[in-house]
């Protein structure tokens, strides 16, 4: 089958936001391209036989590439303007010449071809390991082996690295957590492997109930956690000790009024995917809950808080 590769040239800082243009108007794959990925990899401490530095140089810009049938391409090509188009106007961020190019390609030349990408991602004592690459766990890490499929969810992005701190820091030994909007469900299988007694972990795509549940498999924590498919909390009737939700600041600041009625007594909620500008809306909502701030993280343009009653 031959695809349409869509290529917009952005910046590091508003990769992720193209990306998710880009998979919202139907791509059926998605490749960031950026060179602040291999400056990372290379102060990670992983030692490397060689690197030229000039791949290392980070210029700021980054590629994102999505995937699309022939099919209604022309309607396709005209979303992705359009959702482009609002980005200029509305991003308070560097998002860079967003110039599109597309070529043709076939389905083997891609579908494998984005793995190369992919690396292990150190968050404490967590290490978030793509399913092909051979990684063996040193002093006490916990692995989380990942196939993020179609789902959003990579442990690349501040928003998930910064919950995967705040989980750490709470020691999750014979706790009950739930993890709200889970995608490829890095989250809830962190929180197992830290020693979670039991774990819910929902979304509402499809895709990220597939890929979750198989993530669980590939780690062998299928009969801990449950992976369903619930838009928000509407499939959950239990008490948690740990709830998590890395989500939206439009979406927490909706759930804001109901999220206790999840908590067990002296239980905590963990909230992040919050932009910076964001962060005063998303807080006043959570005070005026009766939620108390115990911590706030920050890590980029990104906040996360840790929350009780």
């Amino acid at each position: 089958m031959k695809y349409y590769e869509v290529t917009v040239d952005t910046t590091s800082e508003t990769s992720e936001l193209v990306a998710e243009i880009l998979t919202e108007a139907g791509s059926a794959g998605i490749g960031i391209y950026d060179k602040n990925d291999l400056a990372d990899l290379a102060d990670s401490g992983i030692v490397w036989d060689y690197m030229e530095e000039h791949l290392i140089e980070n210029d700021g810009k980054a590629q994102v590439k999505g995937y699309f049938e022939e099919k209604d391409f022309v309607k396709t090509r005209e979303d992705i303007d359009s959702r482009l188009e609002f980005l200029k106007q509305n991003c308070p961020f560097d998002y860079g010449p967003l110039t599109v190019t597309v070529k043709t390609v076939d389905d083997c030349d891609w579908l494998e071809s984005w793995k190369q990408y992919y690396k292990p991602i150190k968050a404490g004592r967590v290490t978030i390991v793509p399913e092909w690459i051979e990684y063996a766990p040193v002093n006490g890490e916990y692995v989380v082996k990942i196939d993020p499929g179609m789902a959003f969810g990579t442990g690349e992005h501040e928003s998930t690295k910064m919950c995967l701190d705040l989980l750490q820091a709470l020691g999750m030994e014979g706790k009950s957590v739930i993890d709200v909007g889970t995608g490829s469900g890095i989250l809830a299988l962190a929180a197992a492997k830290l020693g979670a007694d039991s774990v819910e972990a929902y979304d509402i795509d499809d895709n990220a109930v597939k890929s979750a549940g198989e993530n669980c498999a590939l780690n062998g924590l299928q009969d801990k956690i449950t992976v369903g498919n619930a838009n928000l909390l509407d499939k959950t009737a239990g008490k948690f000790d740990v709830v998590l939700a890395n989500i939206t600041a439009d979406v927490l600041i909706t759930l804001a009024e109901s999220l206790g009625n999840y908590m067990k007594k002296d239980g905590v909620v963990i909230i992040s995917g919050i932009i910076l500008k964001r962060e005063n809306d998303v807080r006043a909502a959570f005070e005026n809950a009766g939620f108390i701030v115990l911590e706030r993280v920050n890590m980029g343009e990104w906040v996360a808080f840790r929350l009780t009653k």
